[in-house]
This record gives structure tokens, C-alpha cells and sequence, in this order.
């Protein structure tokens, strides 16, 4: 057994002559373009600006409503969309209590799976656009979501998602890309 040893011994010496060398830190680099806004061109009782990235923009009235609305702002190369759906604010302002309960319990349910939920409120008196803007980190459906009204007629919701399987670290800079895009729409939202 010894005469083994004595033969290993000198090779595993021998063959640890090299300086173990970690790989150095590495990012994926993602460019994405400039944003540039435009004007959306669509028929709804308010407007935005919306990214020129964002590659189709359709919207259409909720059945058996008339006065809500879906838009999607599709983004084809980073496969993300950005879902909104308006509701007007009944004459007894009731329903907005209803809306509001209804936007944060929708944020709240992503609390199971995710890391953290930041909420920044926003507040333009000037256009009369309150609301506030959820950063939903961790792997959920939905990274970004946001809410804004007038308090008086209008209100509206927005989520993002991706088409692709929920994992923080691959969506996170094209989430990040398309937040800023969410915070424009929610700055030059004027209602109608």
C-alpha cells in the first residue's frame, strides 16, 4: 500500500503545477434602441405617447361595455406587451373604490413569488393624472404594473408581460427598457 502511495503522491504533485485562474465577472450586454415617441394614433378617451420600438398597437372596446377598452402595445423583439384596459368612472363614483381595490389586489398576488414590490406614486395636478407604478421583482408573470386616474371620470391599468417563461435575470433589462416606456406613456397620458 505504501509503495502506491509513494508512486500517486509525486503525480498529483506534479500535475497541480498550474495557478488556478476564476473566470472574471461577465454581463450579458443587451442594446436596445433609442427610445423615440410618438403620438398613439388610436380612438380612446385619452392619449399617450408610445415607444416607436412598440411594433403594433391595437385596441378595442370590452364587449358588453361601453365605456371600457383594451390596448396592447406589442413589442415583437423583446416579446413583451404592455396590456391596458380603461374603465370609465361611473357618475356616483363608486366603482373607483372598486378599481382601486381591484389594481393593488392584482399586485399584491404576485407577493408569493416575488423578491420585492417597490410602489412609486405618481402625481400630475396639472393633467389631473394620479396613480402609482409597481416594480414587481422576482420571477412573476408580470415585472411592471401601474394604475392612473383622474379620480372623477377615468381610470386605467396597465401590466406588462413577456412571452417567455418568467426568470428575473433573463427579463430584467428588457423589463427596465420597457418601465421607462410605461413611465412615459404614464407622463403624457392626457385624458380626453
Amino acid at each position: 500500500m505504501n509503495r502506491y502511495l509513494i508512486l500517486i503522491l509525486p503525480l498529483v504533485i506534479l500535475s497541480c503545477n498550474e495557478d488556478y485562474k476564476p473566470k472574471p465577472k461577465a454581463f450579458l450586454r443587451l442594446d436596445y434602441p433609442r427610445a423615440n415617441y410618438v403620438q398613439a394614433n388610436v380612438d380612446l378617451p385619452f392619449s399617450f405617447e408610445t415607444n416607436l420600438v412598440a411594433n403594433k398597437l391595437s385596441a378595442k372596446q370590452i364587449p358588453a361595455t361601453t365605456e371600457s377598452y383594451g390596448v396592447n402595445i406589442e413589442y415583437e423583439k423583446l416579446k413583451g406587451t404592455i396590456f391596458l384596459t380603461y374603465k370609465a368612472i361611473g357618475e356616483n363614483k363608486t366603482n373607483l373604490n372598486a378599481f382601486l381595490r381591484d389594481a393593488q389586489k392584482f399586485t399584491l398576488e404576485h407577493t408569493k413569488k416575488a423578491d420585492e414590490i417597490p410602489v412609486t406614486s405618481y402625481l400630475n395636478d396639472e393633467r389631473k393624472v394620479y396613480g402609482a407604478l409597481s416594480e414587481v421583482k422576482g420571477n412573476v408573470a408580470s415585472p411592471v404594473q401601474f394604475y392612473v386616474t383622474d379620480s372623477v371620470n377615468h381610470f386605467l391599468t396597465g401590466s406588462l408581460y413577456f412571452y417567455a417563461k418568467p426568470n428575473y435575470d433573463s427579463v430584467f433589462p428588457a423589463a427596465n427598457y420597457l418601465q421607462k416606456d410605461i413611465m412615459h406613456l404614464m407622463e403624457t397620458l392626457r385624458w380626453k
